[in-house]
């Protein structure tokens, strides 16, 4: 089946919201896309610069040493032990992965891809790439016969949502049910904000709890991006079932998805420290602490928003009236419009965004509560 034609980038209907918060007398506090702001750690970019003498081609499954290293951080961070290097495998960024994914499975007319209600619009466009049929759905009863591939994502982007392990545990049990693959995208784990999970470790579906031993067609995909400050690397993985990952690695071979050998020895320096996660992690805890409560004196409730880089919010009218009013006090969010049908009066606002910049945004939406 040929490629359909896609819907226009989202992100282009924001143009004129951004100049319009541009006109702002302090200067525009971008809290839309989510791009992280704060330096590169020091020790990844020196491993980074140590390995510019890449003259040969790169591993597609990777270095031993990245391998070895995704297999150690799954265990020690995310409790997940028994994997090897054959259950991972490093991918450029986690977007081409979320949106190839359905197409590398084989997935295409007549298969459905379960997504979540609030979802990151990729899952939708890599089934529409396959030439599936996306639906949205959180709750697995609801999940159709002809499932082909179910997405979860916790901490979810753009609502915060963090899944239980006996949500995991249901959602695993409907898939097999379906003979479908799960896929679960967990790009924010390190990020837990509201009880329980300011104090315990967001569960991953590779979780013993949640599957036991049983990693068939069952996969977790995570991103340093965030975590690292390695947007601009483009440095994620992929880990669960080895089958599935032998044939991810096979057509990655074939069409040349690999990832360049300095990043591979970035990821290693930045998997292998856990200092720079925790200062990033308080970072963004104080910029949360800072916008949270602003946002409520304007007016806004927030829901969900328990992990992840977001708040996800609403004042009760639409969400581009809500951007429009944002937009005045000079503050760039996303409108729910983005993240499917379900939420089209909320807003998301992310804590990327420096220090001064997140403080005048919370002055400024201060400032505006007490005009109400």
């Amino acid at each position: 089946m040929a490629l359909q034609e896609l819907p226009d980038y989202p992100w282009d209907q924001m143009a004129p919201y951004a100049q319009r918060a541009r006109s702002h007398p302090g200067g525009l506090v971008d809290l839309s896309i989510g791009s992280p702001v704060d330096p590169t750690p020091d020790l990844i970019r020196e491993a980074l610069a140590a390995a510019t003498d890449a003259h040969a081609y790169p591993q597609t499954v990777g270095t031993p040493a990245l391998r070895e290293a995704i297999v150690d951080w799954f265990e020690r961070r995310r409790g997940v032990p028994g994997l090897t290097v054959e259950n991972v495998l490093p991918t450029i960024g986690s977007k081409e992965l979320v949106a190839l994914l359905p197409f590398m499975l084989g997935l295409g007319d007549g298969d459905i891809v379960v997504h979540p209600r609030a979802a990151y619009p990729t899952y939708a466009i890599g089934a529409a790439m396959a030439g599936a049929t996306a639906v949205a759905s959180d709750d697995p009863a609801e999940w159709p016969e002809g499932t082909r591939l179910i997405w979860l994502n916790s901490p979810g982007n753009p609502d915060g949502r963090i899944l239980s392990v006996d949500e995991l545990r249901a959602a695993v049990a409907r898939a097999r049910e379906l003979g479908a693959y799960l896929a679960s995208d967990e790009c924010y784990a390190e990020l837990g904000w509201e009880a329980p999970w300011d104090a315990e470790r967001v569960p991953s579906i590779l979780d013993p709890r949640v599957i036991g031993q049983d990693r068939r067609d069952i996969l977790a995909v995570y991103s340093l991006s965030k975590q690292s400050n390695l947007a601009g690397y483009r440095a994620a993985f992929v880990a669960g079932c080895r089958t599935v990952v032998a044939r991810l690695v096979n057509v990655r071979k074939h069409a040349g998805l690999m990832l360049p050998a300095p990043l591979q020895a970035a990821m290693v320096a930045a998997l292998g420290d856990e200092q720079h996660v925790e200062a990033q992690k308080a970072r963004y805890r104080a910029r949360r602490e800072q916008l949270k409560p602003a946002l409520e004196a304007a007016g806004f409730r927030i829901d969900r928003s328990e992990g992840g880089l977001y708040l996800w919010a609403t004042e009760g009218r639409d969400a581009w009236e809500s951007i429009g009013r944002l937009a005045d006090l000079g503050i760039l969010a996303g409108p729910g419009h983005f993240y499917g049908d379900v939420y089209p009066e909320h807003v998301r606002l992310s804590l990327t965004a420096t220090d001064e910049r997140v403080a005048a945004a919370a002055e400024r939406l201060r400032s505006f509560g007490d005009n109400l």
